[in-house]
């Protein structure tokens, strides 16, 4: 058994398909796929159940899967140490941020990261909160960016900043001349909203009680902010997006932002990370590097 049969097990149970998984390994597949097989001989059971469409982990598999997992965090501690350890601030720093967030923040964060911690390039994960928290239990990521409300055994929690957020509508939307909109006034039109899976759909829906049109079958929901956003402009609806959305640089002629009334709609943002992490100097960057990001109407958080 070698650690880069490991990874090769944690690639494969993540990604469910082989080529993917020898893609993400920087092998060919039959590398791969020969590398699990030995290691299923070695081992005495089968890790994975094959079949046309998608690999799945079996119920025993799921166990060495984990612990794989654990065995690679623990090399990679190994690592930083070797490398001396002295510079939590060298190396790179894995982090997983949310579709809502990532698209806006991102491009703000990433230019200050350069600046401020040079030698720590960042290996981005975007993805649903309920994928990104295993990833962080199982010490896939080492940060995440999410909305609140988080828990998790053993993962602390820290807000970096709360956005207030706004309705969109279609330029020729009897609501754009309004100064503002009360949340409950969006029950009386055809609200689009993200997927399920989504935590800002459940934060929309929330503010907006007495919304019955958000059941989707005539494909009112969308993958993305941007979709969403489109949807407006194309005139389906209307929808309501995050401040950090609305920055210049995502504007659309074919839209009106009409603020909420207060008391105004919003989501705490925070970062998320293990106790155990071993680079605390490298969340404290993260934590002030985010906190310095110029956003329109963000509340920044005071570090505690």
């Amino acid at each position: 058994m070698t650690l880069t049969e490991l990874k090769y097990v944690v690639a494969l149970a993540q990604e469910r398909h082989f080529g993917r998984a020898a893609q993400k390994c920087f092998v060919t597949q039959p590398t791969l796929s020969l590398a699990l097989a030995k290691l299923e001989d070695e081992l005495g059971m089968k890790l994975f159940e094959r079949n046309k469409n998608e690999v799945l982990v079996t119920p025993r598999g799921q166990a060495v899967v984990d612990q794989a997992r654990r065995v690679l965090d623990e090399v990679g501690k190994i690592q930083h140490i070797a490398k001396g350890g002295q510079d939590q601030l060298a190396g790179s720093l894995r982090i997983g941020v949310i579709p809502t967030i990532g698209p806006y923040l991102l491009p703000e964060l990433v230019p200050i990261l350069r600046k401020r911690a040079p030698a720590m390039p960042l290996v981005i994960e975007e993805n649903l909160t309920g994928n990104l928290a295993p990833m962080l239990r199982e010490g896939e990521l080492d940060v995440v960016v999410i909305a609140l409300p988080f828990s998790m055994p053993g993962v602390r929690v820290e807000v970096v900043y709360e956005e207030p957020f706004s309705v969109v509508v279609p330029l020729d939307h009897r609501w754009g001349l309004r100064k503002a909109v009360r949340p409950s006034e969006l029950g009386e039109e055809d609200l689009l909203v993200l997927n399920n899976g989504h935590c800002f759909r459940d934060q929309v829906l929330e503010a907006c009680p007495g919304q019955s049109n958000t059941a989707q079958p005539e494909g009112r929901a969308g993958s993305s902010l941007e979709t969403i956003r489109n949807m407006v402009a194309s005139g389906l609806g209307v929808s309501v997006l995050p401040s950090s959305a609305l920055v210049p640089r995502y504007a659309s002629k074919l839209l009106k932002v009409v603020p909420f009334a207060s008391p105004v709609p919003s989501r705490k943002v925070a970062i998320a990370w293990r106790n155990s992490f071993d680079r605390p100097l490298a969340i404290e960057m993260i934590s002030a590097s985010i906190r310095s990001v110029k956003l329109p109407s963000l509340r920044i958080a005071h570090a505690v």
